[in-house]
């Protein structure tokens, strides 16, 4: 308790060594003091709550991480924490914005003409069909990781917090399943 009040005092630079040496009381002190104006600004430029929070907590995962990056000569922790989220905010926009693209993109580019609706239901419960089969030889932690990023549209690290992960193992089980569906349309024939 006396620990915690010191805490209270200290500077956020005086911290920081300490929360790079992973204790929780000085992390607690810095997100308190903090916390509110990193989702203020991923507010600000994300509009959304829900992204803000996440865009947040995200942020301080990487100062709880990388504590010991943190260098005093290049600004105060503060701007350093308003940075990440920043460039956090700004990689996700991208990436909605890259997302956006590439659907009008093949939006633009389907074929005017459509199919009958009995062809399209036929060949949409064939793909489907096809899909459910590949996904079922997949590795049960592989799969999981498959459904929570392409059908509840989770991204990595969301997924690596959910399942108390660290996010390169989340990484890792994403690619193998994908390789391993890559190999099982190469040898069953791609989806027609």
């Amino acid at each position: 308790m006396a620990r915690e009040r010191q805490y209270l005092l200290s500077a956020d630079e005086d911290l920081m060594p300490l929360v790079g040496l992973g204790d929780a009381a000085a992390f607690a002190v810095l997100y308190d003091r903090h916390g509110r104006a990193a989702y203020a600004l991923a507010y600000k430029l994300t509009g959304e709550r829900q992204a803000a929070e996440d865009l947040a907590q995200d942020a301080f995962l990487r100062v709880w991480r990388s504590a010991g990056g943190y260098r005093v000569g290049r600004g105060s922790v503060r701007t350093w924490i308003l940075s990440i989220v920043r460039n956090r905010s700004i990689d996700r926009l991208r990436s909605l914005a890259s997302r956006r693209k590439t659907q009008e993109k093949v939006e633009a580019e389907a074929p005017i003409s459509q199919p009958s609706d009995a062809f399209a239901e036929t060949w949409r419960n064939s793909r489907r069909d096809q899909v459910r089969e590949a996904l079922s030889t997949l590795p049960p932690e592989q799969l999981e990781v498959l459904e929570l990023t392409y059908f509840s549209g989770y991204t990595q690290t969301e997924i690596a917090q959910m399942l108390d992960l660290p996010v390169g193992t989340v990484k890792g089980r994403t690619r193998l399943g994908l390789k391993r569906l890559g190999g099982y349309f190469q040898t069953h024939g791609a989806l027609n």
